[in-house]
């Protein structure tokens, strides 16, 4: 789960994309990074943090070219170290940027094959590091003397060939200009968009719509998986379908809390998706619980807000936002280590007490996955003075680790993880908890893009698209993820030591 995004304009496009990353920014807050092409040259800046951080004024200023790509970082293979950061450059051929969103299943392999057969040296533990230089292997192959699109074409064919995993990717190509492509399965999100301007029309691609909109883009189209988007420094589009084999399979975790609601993926507005997560989980609701005594229903800002407002309508109930969360506390799910997600849960929500005292209270979330969250929430709440207090999850139990660019923990660490609701309920200390189920789920995005064949639900069934993950790959995830393979912290959560991690990662 990263942010990308990248444009050919008319003009320097650097203050277009670092605003393109600011509305990102959800999908990453570990480091920020833009590469601007002007002319033969290229001027970058990445560093860890967020992009209001990373990006001062001389920075902006130096960040000239009518071309160039931005990313937002949240770290899954590799670690949390500033040389990861993104977009990652190679110089040969011609000198080539990317920006990557996903996961590599099979980066090991590819690490090694790029060494001995290739002879490419890879510096980093970041699969994208990988992705990079097996494209820039690919397109030298293809490429006789001077790069023409078909031979950008050729060598994400020969991509498709040797990598598996979930990859969104935007590449710069310097003097030549920008191309886009997805993996055959097209787990990972990527659209494009136009809009015209006095001295002609300007292209972006980007990890979400909700960008293009804001920036005042036109949504074209979304790059379908298998697809390659190859947008030249003057303005001229080419799009042909690289992989022979695609299985058409959207990540359903976008639309239940990686994307923003105002976006529409693969055709599925995220915020209809939501609307009717929250009327299927009413129903089970009143399914289960048909003589229910709740008082007021109560998200758990932000994600679960567009839920909870038609579960309270289906249920009969007040809907009130009962909980203020601050802006300046980033989101604690994609935060590494546990001591840190609490702090950070402990400073993010404030109760408005008057709507908590006496009542029984439905608190809604998008998901449950190591649950400690949830406990703390379920503690305020009490202590802000609710009688009963119930949890319900827009999303199904959480079982199996995402290895497609989500940085889930082990599976030990999942409060689902041979528990019951009952017993869940018991840890966060909830007098019930009710999960979505998966059914229900499918059923909220399903019939409204006819050309996707299936979605990603691995974290919920371990039916990983991709095939090829078996137990000893799982058990590397669950090696590396595990927060105390990770990071110590200090009792104020901040990094004082990285663990060392092996020299081969996924």
């Amino acid at each position: 789960m990263c942010g990308i995004a990248g444009m050919v304009g008319k003009q320097d496009v650097g203050y277009v994309l670092y605003d393109a990353l600011t509305i990102l920014q959800h999908r990453g807050q570990d480091a920020a990074g833009i590469v601007t092409c002007d002319g033969a040259g290229l001027n970058l800046r990445k560093h860890n943090g967020l992009v209001r951080d990373v990006f001062r004024q001389s920075h902006m200023d130096w960040l000239k070219g009518k071309m160039g790509i931005g990313h937002v970082r949240y770290p899954t293979a590799g670690s949390a170290s500033s040389a990861e950061a993104q977009p990652m450059y190679v110089n040969s051929p011609f000198g080539i940027c990317l920006a990557h969103n996903g996961n590599l299943t099979n980066a090991d392999k590819l690490k090694t094959d790029l060494f001995h057969a290739d002879r490419r040296h890879i510096s980093t533990n970041s699969d994208s590091e990988v992705l990079l230089n097996v494209f820039a292997h690919e397109l030298q192959k293809a490429t006789p003397k001077l790069l023409r699109p078909e031979d950008i074409f050729r060598a994400i064919t020969e991509l498709h060939h040797r990598t598996s995993g979930a990859y969104a990717v935007v590449a710069l190509i310097t003097g030549y200009g920008l191309v886009g492509f997805r993996d055959p399965c097209g787990i990972r999100p990527l659209v494009y968009g136009k809009r015209e301007t006095e001295t002609g029309p300007e292209y972006m691609f980007s990890s979400e719509s909700a960008a293009l909109g804001m920036l005042g883009f036109d949504l074209v189209a979304d790059v379908l998986p298998g697809q390659a988007v190859y947008i030249s420094t003057d303005g001229e589009v080419h799009i042909m379908q690289c992989a022979r084999e695609v299985i058409y399979s959207p990540c359903i975790f976008e639309y239940i809390y990686l994307a923003r609601p105002d976006s529409v993926i693969d055709g599925i507005s995220v915020y209809k998706a939501r609307l009717k997560m929250g009327e299927k989980l009413a129903d089970s609701i009143l399914d289960k619980y048909p003589g229910h005594d709740i008082d007021v229903v109560i998200p758990i800002p932000e994600t679960s807000c567009t839920a909870a407002l038609p579960m309270a309508h289906r249920l009969n109930v007040k809907y009130r936002e009962g909980l203020v969360k601050s802006q300046y506390i980033g989101r604690t799910f994609i935060m590494p280590g546990q001591l840190r997600r609490q702090k950070s849960v402990q400073r993010k929500f404030s109760p408005v007490e008057i709507e908590f005292r006496g009542k029984n209270v439905l608190l809604v979330d998008d998901s449950i996955v190591r649950g400690t969250t949830s406990r703390q929430i379920v503690q305020l709440v009490r202590a802000a003075g609710a009688k009963k207090v119930y949890l319900a999850s827009a999303a199904p139990p959480v079982l199996y680790p995402n290895v497609y660019g989500i940085d889930m923990p082990a599976v030990s660490e999942f409060v689902a993880h041979k528990n019951t609701p009952e017993d869940v309920a018991r840890y966060i200390g909830a007098d019930w908890v009710i999960y979505q189920a998966l059914d229900d789920l499918l059923e909220c995005v399903t019939g409204i893009n006819k050309d996707i064949a299936r979605f990603d639900t691995s974290i919920f069934d371990a039916d990983y698209v991709t095939g090829r993950i078996d137990e000893h790959y799982l058990s590397r995830v669950e090696s590396l993820r595990k927060d105390t393979a990770r990071a110590r912290y200090m009792d104020d959560g901040e990094v004082v030591e990285m663990v060392a991690q092996p020299s081969e990662q996924f």
